[in-house]
Order: structure tokens, then sequence, then C-alpha cells
């Protein structure tokens, strides 16, 4: 009978080697496994474009790390894994957590400089070791790639939604928060924004924030459709060198030479953003001894072309009881009064542009009326189900509301306030002698996109009342609303070419505790979760034991 000593030594001879044969191939070949049933770690091809294109170091440093609820351990757990998943992709991604509030002798320095640079904390009522803290946590993460540095946002913190809620939105937009940050930091070639002057357009000091937040994006600049008052032609030809155009709150009317340029850079291709108003009316205006104006239509010339594109902007305003109070001064100070005119719009969340965005806040919106045509539109914008659309002219004064209001009358709600179009334009000058003779006119455009937004103050969110806000924060609704997001994303997707809008449409779910349905039954909840395992392993041991001592009984 041979021996079989040698055995045991080729197996494991056997084994070394496999291993290392898995090593050397691990070396070479790069592959991960993403076992959850949503995919949470499988990487877009889009963020895997981005992440291939980080040629210099990238240093993220992450803020969100401290003693702080289970939520929010889930959300720094999902970052951490995230940020894993991007160095396994490229080495020159690297990151680190850290807690501004660790070293008590700086950390009210370090927090005071950290807002100053916008890194806002949160505020988080938590119990400890039996008693009630107030503890600052600061849902960030800052992207520094050589001199270059971009703020990540880690929290989503939108109205009317649960903690919960607002946690899975955040970990949903997480592989977005990151991919967007390094687009910014490493992004060289970049598309071409032109931002329109010359008929009465808001003041920049008012868009200021939204074009420094573009600006990471695109290349910005002035455009004035009079500049060439001789040579339209050039002045359309000048236009196409842009990708987008900005139409910001104009108040003067425009031209037939001025809307034929716009009208042939979009059958060309050119994207517009227009954010328009159709009743001349402000806040400033109530500023008089009667605390009180006159609105009335607004007049732009425009009218023709959006009719001919599919929507319509009428000459009504909207009020909501789903808005924002505006101040007076009193004997006492300021005191917030209540104003329908400035709705907050709650997102339906039915296209990316409006996913996960907290409320709109609007002022004096109007509203649209979509038209059949052909031209594919999603409504992006919409008043609550308690509005009602006001005609012109009407007078409008600060004690309009004072009284008790009659909610019953707020029934027609609904009312469309900003829409995209998709499609195939066709031009409004089509059958119509032309303004100026172009080289090549065209009448039925390309596919193409556009947005049409019935409030110019859309982009003048960093104001209230003519006031800037501090840290965002409206001081009346303590909300930090989300114009900015949902501008930037509509321009995003607008000009869209490395898929950051395909990016928020990522849908992961958490699988979070049922408090309520815990409480209810909680005996058989702490069974299963602790009585259950102990049974299994008593009774597997007990079973194994007998097993064993039958064996060596024998």
């Amino acid at each position: 009978m041979k021996s079989n000593k040698s055995t045991p030594f080729k197996t494991l001879l056997f084994t070394i080697i496999i291993l290392l044969l898995v090593n050397v191939a691990g070396f070479y070949l790069f592959k991960r496994f993403d076992l959850t049933a949503d995919k949470r770690y499988t990487l877009s091809p889009a963020t895997l474009n981005v992440i291939k294109d980080v040629k210099e170091p990238v240093y993220i440093y992450v803020f969100l790390t401290g003693e702080f609820p289970a939520q929010f351990k889930r959300l720094q757990t999902e970052t951490r894994q995230m940020l894993e998943e991007f160095h396994a992709y490229n080495s020159n991604i690297t990151f680190k957590f850290s807690d501004p509030m660790e070293d008590e002798a700086t950390a009210e320095a370090y927090k005071q400089e950290l807002t100053a640079k916008g890194f806002v904390p949160v505020n988080i009522n938590q119990t400890i070791k039996g008693k009630k803290t107030l503890t600052q946590v600061f849902p960030w993460a800052k992207a520094d790639l050589g001199e270059k540095s971009v703020a990540v946002p880690l929290l989503v913190n939108n109205f009317g939604s649960n903690s919960d809620d607002n946690i899975n939105k955040s970990v949903q937009l997480l592989e977005f928060a990151f991919t967007d940050a390094l687009t910014k930091l490493t992004s060289n070639t970049k598309k071409r924004l032109a931002v329109l002057k010359g008929n009465g357009e808001i003041k920049d000091k008012y868009m200021a924030d939204f074009l420094r937040s573009a600006k990471e994006y695109y290349t910005l600049a002035e455009f004035n459709l009079d500049s060439l008052q001789n040579d339209p032609a050039k002045v359309l030809s000048n236009l196409r060198h842009f990708d987008a155009t900005l139409i910001a709150k104009p108040t003067q009317p425009f031209s037939d030479n001025e809307k034929y340029i716009l009208d042939q850079y979009i059958e060309n291709g050119g994207k517009t953003m227009w954010l328009i108003d159709k009743v001349s009316i402000d806040l400033d205006s109530l500023q008089n001894d009667q605390q009180a104006t006159l609105a009335f239509p607004l007049d732009l010339n425009l009218d023709d072309m959006f009719f001919k594109y599919g929507v319509r902007i009428n000459n009504k305003l909207i009020q909501d009881l789903l808005s924002t109070p505006i101040t007076v001064q009193s004997q006492n100070g300021e005191m917030p009064i209540d104003w329908l005119y400035s709705p907050i719009i709650k997102s339906e969340e039915n296209h990316a542009i409006n996913k996960n965005v907290n409320l709109v806040k609007l002022e004096f919106a109007n509203q649209i009326d979509t038209l059949k045509n052909g031209i594919r539109k999603t409504v992006l914008l919409k008043s609550s189900a308690q509005s009602k659309p006001i005609g012109v002219p009407v007078r409008i004064g600060l004690a309009d509301f004072t009284n008790v209001v009659d909610e019953s009358a707020f029934k027609d709600g609904g009312q469309i306030i900003g829409t995209l179009l998709e499609g195939r334009f066709t031009s409004a000058f089509k059958n119509r002698v032309k303004p100026f003779t172009v080289a090549d006119p065209v009448d039925d455009g390309k596919n193409n996109k556009m947005i049409v937004i019935a409030d110019g103050d859309i982009i003048n969110y960093k104001y209230v009342n003519k006031k800037p806000l501090i840290n965002d924060i409206d001081p009346w609704t303590q909300q930090s609303y989300g114009n900015k997001d949902f501008l930037i994303n509509a321009m995003n997707y607008l000009l869209d070419d490395n898929g950051l809008v395909d990016i928020r449409n990522k849908n992961i779910e958490l699988q979070l505790l049922d408090d309520k349905k815990v409480e209810k039954e909680y005996t058989k909840t702490q069974f299963l979760t602790i009585g259950a395992p102990l049974l299994f392993l008593l009774v597997f041991g007990l079973v194994y034991g007998w097993l064993r001592k039958r064996r060596y009984a024998r």
C-alpha cells in the first residue's frame, strides 16, 4: 500500500500556485463585482469617462465624520464606499475623512472658516447617553486639483421630506456630486454660453451667483443683438459661435431683426433658456405712500415666436397659498406678511432637470399654456393645487392678504410656469417676409431643445425683498431654495455632452427600518433579530455534539 504522506504537500503547493496566478492576473486585469440589487456601486459610463480623464492627483477631503445619528452614519458609509470605487478605477483620486469639530481648541475657528467658504453646517438633535444634545454636522466634501477647489454637497435637505427620504436622495446623488466636481476640475474644453444684453435684462448682481456657477461648466460672454445695427446677418453669424443663449428677464421689446436673429439661431440648433415676465410689476414698485401699484401687461414682441414654438405666456399672475412671506417696515422693525405672489414650487420630479431639487422660489410668476404643434413638452414647474391665475391690469398692494383669504377660491391649481420643449422647431418667419437676408435661411430646423420659464426672477434667488440672504437661508421659511440646482440642471440638460443629467436619474433604494412597524412588533422583531440566531446556534451545537458523540462511541 502506497503512502499518502505527500498528498497534503501537493495540495498546499497547488493552492499556493493558484493563489499566485490569481494575484498576478489581478495585477494586470481589473474587474469589480457589484452584488447589490440596485447596482449602486456600478458606476455609469459617463462617470467612468470623467474618472479616466483625471491625469493629475485629485484630493478629496470629506468633513462628514464625528458622532451623529444612524442616518448620517449611513450616508458616511455610502460616501466612503463611493470614493473607494472612484479610487479603484483611478489611483490619482484619493480621499480623507476629517472631523472639523474634533479639536475643541480650534473647532470654533475652523467652523467659522468653513462656513465663510460656503460649507454651512447642519444642526441635528440627538440623544447621547440619555442626554439630548445639538450636534453640528458638515455634510460636505472638498475636491482639490492643484490650485482649483470645488465644494461637494453631500446632503439633500428637501422641503416636506423626512430625514430617511433625504438621506436616500443624498445617496442617490453621491455619484453625480463627485462626478460633477471632477468635471469642473478637469474639463479643458467648455461649451460657450451667451448672456443676452440690450433689451433691459436683469442686472448682473441679481444673477451673479448663477453666472459664477455656470462658469464652472461653460465659457460665458455677454452678447448684444444690436451690436451691429447695419449688419444683422453678421450678428447672427457671431451668435452661432455660442452653443446656448440665456435670455433673463428682458423688459424692452425685441425688434424684428433681433427676433429673426434668435429664430435662425434656434433653427440651426442653438439652445435657448428663456426667463420671461409678461407682466410689469416689481416689489420696488410698492415702496410708495399707498404701498400699492398697478400691474400691467408687458409687450416684448415675442408672442408670435413662442406661439410657433408651442407655448403661450399669458398676461396673468399666479397667486399660490404655498408661498413665501415678504417683509414690511413697522414701528417694531421688519415683520413678515403673507404674499401669495411669491409661490414656492415643489418639484414633481418628472424629469432629470427637477429631480432631487428643493423648493424653487418665484416672484410674480406668469401662467403658460402649451399648444399642440408636434413639439414634445415636459412641464418642469407648476404651481400647487391651491393656486389661481389673476388677469392684468390689476391693482396690487402690500395689504392685499392681511385679511382672511378665501381658500375656496384657490381651486384652479396646477398652473404651468416652466416647460421644456424638444423637437424640430418651425421658424416663426416661415411664409413671411424676412426682416433681412441670410445666406441659408432655415424654415424647418434641426432637432433642438429650449426651456421657457414664465418668471424672470427665478434667477434672482440670492435675494429676498432685494436683500441678500445670509448663508442662502430665507429667515422666514428657513429654507435654502433649489433655484440654482434647477437652473444649472436645465442648462446641463440643454448642453449635456458628458451624461451628468443621466447620472442624476440613478435610483438607489436604501433598505431602511420602518420605525412604526418595529415599535408595533417589537417582541417579534427582537426574536427574529436576536433570539432566532441564538436558537439556531443552540440547535446546531446540540446536533453537532450528538453526532460527534455517536461517531466516536463506536
